[in-house]
């Protein structure tokens, strides 16, 4: 039992400083404000949530997020940033994982992967409006327009959700035989 509980430990760990490496590569996508970027630091959440179940997908997201705090730190004192792509991870891992473990198919998948960009988008839309966008204006005194929220907010997470589908399903199709050769594993713990 020991040796499954490290091994789950170091697993964790690892996709956890992939993650952050991830995390550290985003780019800005033309259409949208600079401080709307792109990442695919979500997928070693999603590969850990696939593998070993949804609590180390979070834990995934959770050190990735701690880890770029430390190294990066925050302007504002309050991690806001922070907090919004940690939940926004959760929000497109949660309804990934328990769609397609109800399926376990392609199509299932592909199901599972468009659910969460849609839930993605619409709960961080809210979230932003309601919680985060005034948390910056608070702590920053950085003020958008309602209408530029609109506008940029649930698009930018649509296109993000549907980015992160795509390379993770093409991923997902690679390395499948090898993630459920680890869930197996994993599963006895």
């Amino acid at each position: 039992m020991k040796k499954y509980e490290v091994k789950s430990f170091v697993a964790i760990g690892m996709l956890s400083g992939v993650a952050y490496v991830l995390m550290l590569l985003n780019f800005p996508l033309p259409v949208f404000p600079t401080w709307l970027k792109i990442d695919f630091s979500d997928i070693p959440a999603l590969i850990a949530a696939m593998i070993m179940g949804p609590l180390a997908g979070v834990i995934v997201e959770l050190l990735k997020n701690i880890l770029d705090l430390l190294s990066t730190g925050s302007e504002t004192g309050v991690p806001v940033g922070h907090i919004a792509n940690f939940v926004t991870g959760i929000c497109f891992i949660l309804p990934t994982y328990y769609i397609y473990i109800k399926l376990k198919t392609k199509k299932g998948l592909t199901l599972a992967l468009g659910a969460a960009s849609v839930i993605t988008a619409v709960v961080m839309s809210v979230l932003n409006y309601l919680v985060f966008l005034p948390m910056y204006g608070y702590f920053l005194d950085f003020h958008l327009k309602n209408e530029v929220i609109v506008r940029f907010i649930f698009p930018f997470n649509l296109l993000k959700g549907i980015l992160l589908s795509i390379v993770f399903y093409g991923l997902f199709l690679k390395m499948q035989h090898w993630i459920q050769k680890q869930n197996t594993l994993f599963r006895r713990i």
